[in-house]
C-alpha cells in the first residue's frame, strides 16, 4: 500500500483545529505528531511549521503527553537549528510557560477543593478526617495535592528535562539552555524537590562531560570560550546556592568541585562577588561536615577576599560595585569574628575514630586534604597554628568583636588552669546568643577541656577527680557530665596528646611524669595523633621530666662548648684556622669538583635518556601485549558468553518444556481427583500411558461407586416408601374428611369476602359517577373547542404543506427534465465516440490485413527462392553422388577381378611346397576390435565377412548418406586397397565344417604349411558385378547360382587344430588359447 501523500502544514493545522473544535484533542495531536516527524516536513518552510508546533505543544501539555512532545521537539530542532534559532526558543518557552501555568491552575484547584470540603468553619475535626487520620498520617490537603497537583508537577519536571536534553551541546541555543537550568533550579527550590534536584545536577554534569567528548560536532559548545565558561560558572554558582538552601550538602560539595574544575579551565578570573559566595558556601559545607580546620581556612579565604575587594573599591571608585561583595566595616567585622572563632574551634585533639597506624588510611586522608586544599585555592594544607599566624599578620584581632578577642587571649595567650572555664563561661553565653556563632559552642568546649588538662598537667602530678569536674563547669545549656569528661580524657590518651591515669577507687587523676614516656604517637604520620602539630602552641610554666631528658644531651653539648671557649684561649684561634683551611681546600677543588659535577650530570642525562627509551620501549611492548591479551580475553569472553547464552537458552527451553509437561500432568491429576496422594513435584516417573491407565481406573472406580450408591439409595427409598404407604392406609379416610371440611370453610369465607368487596366497589363507583356527571357538559364544551382549534391548525398546516408539495413537485419536474436532457446529450456524445471508435478500429483492421498480406507475399517469394536454391543444390549433389557411386562400382569390379585372379593362381600351379622366398598371405591376428573377439569367444559364431562384404557395406552407406552441404565437397569413404600377402590361419569351425566325411588324406602330396588356409581354384563360377566370388574374398556365397565350395583336406599327423582368419572390417581370427 503506498504511503499517504504529504500535506502542507497549513492544511494539517486547519484539520487539527477542526478536530480540537469537536473535542478530539488526541486525534489532533496524533495528526500533528505524524506530520512533524515525517521526513518531508524537513522541506517545509519554518514560518509554516511554527504555528503547527505551537498547537502541538499546547495539545501535548493539555493531554500530558511528555514523550510525544519530546519526540516532536527533537525533530523540530533538527529542522530549524540551521536556519532559525529564535523559533526553537519561542516554541520551547511556550512549552515551559504552558506547563507552569497548568501547575499554578492545579494548585488553585486543589485549594478550592480543600475549601469546598470544609462545611463547618467552626468544626476543627470531622468524623471523616478523624477516621482518615487513624488510617493514614496524611491530611486531606496532602491527599488532594497528590491527586491534583502531583501529576502536573511531574509533567513540569519532565518538561524541564526534555528542554535541557534538546538544548544540550548547542552553542546557538546556549543562553536558552542556561535560563532553563536556572528555571529548573527555582522549581526544585520552590517545591522542595530534593530528589529531582540531585537528578538535575547529575544531568547537567553529564551534559558538560559530553560536550568535551563531542566537541567536533556542528554547533558544539566550546568550553575554551570565556563567555560560555562564564555562563556555566553562573549556573553552577546558582546550583551551589540552591543545594545549600535545600541542605543537600553532598550535592553542594559536588557543585563546589564542578565550580573548581570550571575555574581551572577559565582563562579570565572569576568575579569577586561570585568567589565570596563560593567561599561562604564552602564554610557552610565544612561546618555541616564537622571539618573545622577547612571551615576556618574557608573563612580565611573569604575574609581575605572581602579585605581585597574593599581595598580595590576604595582605590578605584569607577569600578562596577556589583562585581564586588559588600565590604563595609560591619561586614569585615563579622567575617573577622567568624574567622577567628572558627580557628579557635579547631579541635586540638582529633575527635575522629582512631584506626591505628594504617598507611592506606593516612594516604586516603592526605588525598582528601589535598583535594580540599585545591578547592580552597591554597598552596599547602592549612594548620591551626598557620591560621592563627595568618590572622594575626592581617589584623583580624583588631576587626574581631571584643568577646572573640578575649576568648582568643584566654585560650591561646594566658595560663590560668584554675579559672579558665569561669572566664570563658560568659563569653560562651554571648556566642550562643548569636545564630551565626551558636554552632561553635560544642567544638569550643573540646578546645577548652584540652587547654584545661594541658595546663593542669604542668602544675599538678595528682589531682582529685571531683576538683577537675568542678573546674570544668560551663553555663547551664552547655554543662558537661563526668562521663563526658572521662570520655574526653580517654580519647586524648589514645591519640597521644594527654598522659593521664584515672583511679576510680581513690577518685584521683594522675598526670604521668615518666622521663622515658612520649606523649605523641610512635607513628608520625598516623591520623590518631593530635590535630595540633606545631610546638609551642601551649603556654608552658615549666618543662616536663620527659622533655628534660630529651634535651639533656643538647644542653650538655652547649655547656661543654661554652666551657672550652672560656678555659682554652687557643680554642677560638684553632677554630678560625680550621675554618680558613676548609675555605682554602674548597677554593682549590672548586674547579675540579665543578668539572666532575658536569661530567656526572652528562652521565646522568645519558642514563636517564637510555632509561626513558628503554621504558618507552617496554611500555610499548607491554601495551601491545595488553592489547593482544585484551583481544584474546574479549574473544574468549565473547565465545564464553555465546556458549553460556546458548546453554541458558537450551536450559530455559528444557525447563519450559518440563514445566509445561508437569502442569499438564498436574491438571490431568487434578481432574482425576485420585484418593491416593501423588507427589506433584516428582512427576518424572509418570508418562502418558500410566496417566491414561490411572484415568481409566479412576473412571471405572467412580462408575462402580456411583452404581453402588444408586443401588443402596434406591433400596432405602423403596423400603421407606413402602413403610410410609402401609402406615398412611389407616389415616387416609380421616385426612380426607378433614380436608373436605377445611375446603368448605375456606370456600364460604372467600365467597363472603368477595360479595362484600363487590358491593363496596359498586357503591363507590355509583357515587363517583354521580359526582363526575356534573363535569360532563364542561368537558364536552372544552373537547369541542380543542377539536375546532386542532382542525383549524390542521387545515392551515395542510394548505402550507400542499403549497410546499407543489413547489417541490415543480422543482422535481425541472430537475428531471434537466437530468433527461443531460442524459440525452451524454448518450449522443457516447454514440459519437462509439462510431468514431468503430471507424478507427475498422481502419486499423484494414491496415493490419494489408500489412499481413504484404508480409505473406514477401515470405512466399523468399520461400520460392529458397526452394529453387535447394533444388539446384540437390541436383548438384545427386550428380556428385552418381559419379561417386559409378567410381565405387568400377573400383569394386576391378578389386573383385584382381582377387579372383589371385585366388585362381595357386589352384593352377599346385606345387608340392612353396618357394622359400614366397610370402604366405594371412590376416594380422591382432587386427580387428575387442568387441569382435569377445563376441567370438562368447558365442562361437564364424568369422564375419571379409573385405568384399565390408566394401559393399561401405558402398551402401555412402549411397544412402545425405548429400554434402552446398559449397562443401563430399568426403568419400574409401577403404584401403589391401591384398592378403600371407597365409590366412583357418578357424577350427571352418575346418570341421568343410572336411569331407570318409576321405582319406593323401600322403603323396607334400604337406602344406600347418595352420594355413589356401582357397581352391575357381571351377566354372562367374563373378557377379559388385560381389566377390567366395567368402574368402569378403563376399557371401549364393547357393542357388554357385556350387558349394569345399576346402581341401589337411594332412594327417598335424596334431594341432586348424585355425583360419578372415578379414572383415579390420577384425581378425586368432588361435584359441
Amino acid at each position: 500500500m503506498p504511503p499517504p501523500p504529504h500535506a502542507k502544514p497549513e492544511n494539517i493545522l486547519k484539520r487539527a483545529q477542526e478536530l480540537v473544535a469537536v473535542g478530539k484533542n488526541l486525534s489532533a495531536l496524533e495528526l500533528l505528531h505524524e506530520h512533524v516527524i515525517a521526513k518531508r516536513s524537513r522541506l517545509s518552510p519554518i514560518a509554516s511549521l511554527e504555528p503547527v508546533m505551537v498547537l502541538f505543544v499546547e495539545l501535548c501539555v493539555s493531554l500530558r503527553k511528555g514523550k510525544t512532545a519530546k519526540d516532536g521537539l527533537y525533530q523540530y530542532k533538527n529542522i530549524a537549528q540551521n536556519s532559525s534559532v529564535q523559533t526553537i526558543e519561542m516554541v520551547l518557552r511556550k512549552f515551559i510557560e504552558l506547563a507552569e501555568t497548568k501547575v499554578t491552575e492545579a494548585q488553585e484547584r486543589a485549594e478550592q477543593i480543600t475549601l469546598d470540603a470544609i462545611d463547618d468553619l467552626e468544626a476543627s475535626e470531622t468524623p471523616e478526617s478523624i477516621l482518615l487520620s487513624t488510617v493514614s498520617g496524611e491530611q486531606s490537603r496532602d491527599r488532594t495535592d497528590r491527586a491534583v497537583v502531583t501529576p502536573w508537577l511531574k509533567f513540569l519536571w519532565e518538561t524541564y528535562r526534555t528542554v535541557l536534553d534538546i538544548l544540550r551541546n548547542n552553542a546557538r541555543l546556549e543562553i536558552m539552555y542556561q535560563s532553563t537550568a536556572l528555571q529548573a533550579f527555582q522549581f526544585c527550590l520552590k517545591y522542595t524537590r530534593k530528589t529531582e534536584f540531585r537528578r538535575l545536577c547529575e544531568l547537567l554534569r553529564n551534559h558538560v562531560q559530553n560536550a568535551a567528548k563531542y566537541s567536533t560536532q556542528m554547533h558544539a559548545i566550546n568550553l575554551n570560550d570565556p563567555d560560555t565558561l562564564q555562563r556555566h560558572l553562573d549556573t553552577r554558582f546558582r546550583q551551589l546556592n540552591v543545594a545549600v538552601e535545600l541542605e543537600l550538602w553532598q550535592e553542594a560539595f559536588r557543585s563546589v568541585e564542578d565550580i573548581h574544575t570550571l575555574l581551572n579551565l577559565s582563562k579570565r578570573p572569576a568575579k569577586n562577588i561570585m568567589m565570596a559566595n563560593y567561599y561562604e558556601n564552602l564554610t557552610r559545607i565544612f561546618l555541616v561536615s564537622d571539618n573545622y580546620l577547612f571551615h576556618a581556612a574557608a573563612w580565611s579565604r573569604c575574609y581575605n577576599l572581602l579585605r581585597t575587594s574593599a581595598a580595590q573599591v576604595a582605590a578605584g571608585p569607577a569600578l562596577v560595585k556589583k562585581d564586588f561583595p559588600a565590604a563595609s566595616d560591619a561586614d569585615l567585622s563579622r567575617a573577622a569574628s567568624l574567622y577567628l572563632l572558627a580557628a579557635l574551634s579547631i579541635p586540638v585533639i582529633s575527635q575522629a575514630r582512631s584506626k591505628g597506624a594504617l598507611l592506606d588510611v593516612d594516604e586516603a586522608k592526605r588525598n582528601k586534604n589535598t583535594r580540599l586544599t585545591n578547592l580552597l585555592g591554597m598552596s599547602r594544607a592549612p594548620t591551626r597554628a598557620a591560621l592563627f599566624k595568618d590572622a594575626i599578620s592581617k589584623g583580624v584581632l583588631k576587626r574581631a568583636r571584643p568577646e572573640i578577642r578575649d576568648l582568643y587571649t584566654i585560650l591561646e595567650v594566658d595560663f590560668h588552669p584554675l579559672s579558665i572555664c569561669k572566664k570563658i563561661s560568659p563569653i560562651l553565653v554571648q556566642v550562643a546568643a548569636e545564630p551565626d556563632m551558636k554552632p561553635y559552642v560544642i567544638p569550643l568546649q573540646q578546645v577548652i577541656l584540652t587547654r584545661l588538662f594541658q595546663q593542669l598537667s604542668q602544675v599538678y602530678d595528682t589531682v582529685q577527680l571531683s576538683f577537675v569536674i568542678n573546674l570544668a563547669s560551663f553555663p547551664e545549656p552547655f554543662e558537661v557530665t563526668p562521663s563526658i569528661i572521662e570520655k574526653f580524657i580517654m580519647n586524648g590518651c589514645k591519640k597521644g596528646d594527654l598522659s593521664i591515669r584515672i583511679d576510680h577507687a581513690a577518685g584521683v587523676l594522675t598526670f604521668e611524669s615518666d622521663i622515658f614516656s612520649s606523649t605523641k604517637p610512635l607513628h608520625p604520620g598516623s591520623v590518631a595523633g593530635s590535630a595540633e602539630r606545631e610546638t609551642g602552641s601551649v603556654q608552658k610554666l615549666q618543662s616536663t621530666p620527659s622533655e628534660i631528658v630529651r634535651s639533656q644531651l643538647s644542653r650538655l653539648a652547649k655547656a661543654l662548648y661554652l666551657t672550652c671557649s672560656h678555659v682554652d684561649p687557643n680554642f677560638q684561634q684553632y677554630r678560625l684556622e680550621a675554618r680558613a683551611a676548609a675555605y682554602a681546600r674548597a677554593q682549590a677543588g672548586a674547579q675540579e669538583e665543578h668539572q666532575d659535577t658536569l661530567a656526572r650530570r652528562t652521565i646522568i642525562e645519558k642514563k636517564k635518556e637510555a632509561a626513558e627509551s628503554a621504558l618507552l620501549k617496554k611500555e610499548k611492548e607491554e601495551a601491545q601485549q595488553r592489547l593482544l591479551r585484551a583481544e584474546e580475553a574479549r574473544a574468549a569472553e565473547a565465545a564464553r558468553a555465546a556458549d553460556q547464552q546458548k546453554k541458558r537458552e537450551l536450559e530455559r527451553v528444557k525447563q519450559e518444556q518440563e514445566k509445561i509437561r508437569k502442569e499438564e500432568l498436574k491438571k490431568q491429576l487434578d481432574e482425576l481427583s485420585l484418593d491416593a496422594k501423588i507427589d506433584v513435584e516428582n512427576l518424572e516417573d509418570l508418562d502418558s500411558n500410566q496417566l491414561r491407565a490411572m484415568k481409566l481406573a479412576q473412571l471405572e472406580k467412580e462408575k462402580r461407586e456411583m452404581a453402588e450408591k444408586l443401588r443402596i439409595t434406591g433400596k432405602r427409598i423403596d423400603h421407606l416408601e413402602r413403610a410410609f404407604r402401609r402406615e398412611e392406609v389407616n389415616v387416609l379416610p380421616k385426612d380426607l374428611e378433614r380436608q373436605r371440611a377445611e375446603d368448605l370453610a375456606a370456600y364460604e369465607k372467600k365467597k363472603r369476602i368477595t360479595l362484600e368487596n363487590s358491593k363496596r366497589q359498586h357503591e363507590e363507583a355509583v357515587a363517583l359517577k354521580r359526582r363526575l356527571s356534573r363535569l360532563v357538559p364542561v368537558y364536552e364544551t372544552f373537547r369541542d373547542e380543542i377539536k375546532q382549534q386542532r382542525h383549524q391548525e390542521f387545515e392551515s398546516r395542510r394548505k402550507a404543506a400542499q403549497k410546499q408539495l407543489e413547489v417541490e413537485m415543480e422543482k422535481r419536474r425541472r430537475d428531471v427534465r434537466a437530468a433527461r436532457e443531460r442524459e440525452r446529450k451524454e448518450a449522443e456524445a457516447a454514440e459519437r465516440r462509439r462510431v468514431e471508435e468503430e471507424e478507427r478500429a475498422r481502419r486499423e483492421e484494414e491496415e493490419r490485413v494489408r500489412k499481413e498480406a504484404e508480409q505473406r507475399a514477401r515470405m512466399a517469394e523468399e520461400k520460392a527462392k529458397r526452394d529453387e536454391e535447394r533444388k539446384r543444390l540437390d541436383e548438384t549433389a545427386a550428380k556428385q553422388r552418381q559419379r561417386e557411386q559409378e567410381a565405387e562400382e568400377r573400383r569394386a569390379r576391378e578389386r573383385a577381378e584382381r582377387e579372383s585372379l589371385r585366388r585362381a593362381a595357386p589352384a593352377e600351379e599346385a606345387p608340392a611346397t612353396e618357394a622359400p622366398g614366397s610370402r604366405s598371405w594371412a590376416a594380422n591376428p591382432k587386427a580387428g576390435g575387442w568387441r569382435d573377439r569377445e563376441q567370438v569367444k562368447r558365442t562361437g559364431d564364424p568369422a564375419p565377412p571379409l573385405n568384399g562384404a565390408r566394401d559393399r557395406e561401405r558402398d551402401r552407406d555412402s549411397a544412402n548418406a545425405s548429400p554434402a552441404p552446398a559449397g562443401e565437397r563430399r568426403r568419400l569413404n574409401i577403404a584401403p586397397r589391401t591384398l592378403p600377402k600371407e597365409d590366412i590361419p583357418v578357424p577350427p569351425q571352418l575346418a570341421e565344417r568343410t572336411a569331407e566325411p570318409g576321405a582319406a588324406p593323401s600322403l603323396d602330396i607334400a604337406a602344406p604349411k600347418s595352420n594355413v588356409y589356401r582357397p581352391p581354384a575357381l571351377s566354372g563360377r562367374t563373378l557377379q558385378p559388385g560381389r566377390p566370388a567366395s567368402p574368402a574374398s569378403g563376399g557371401e556365397a549364393d547357393n542357388s547360382k554357385s556350387e558349394k565350395w569345399v576346402p581341401r583336406r589337411r594332412p594327417v599327423g598335424d596334431s594341432r587344430e586348424g585355425e583360419s582368419s578372415e578379414r572383415r572390417g579390420g577384425s581378425s581370427w586368432g588361435p584359441k588359447r
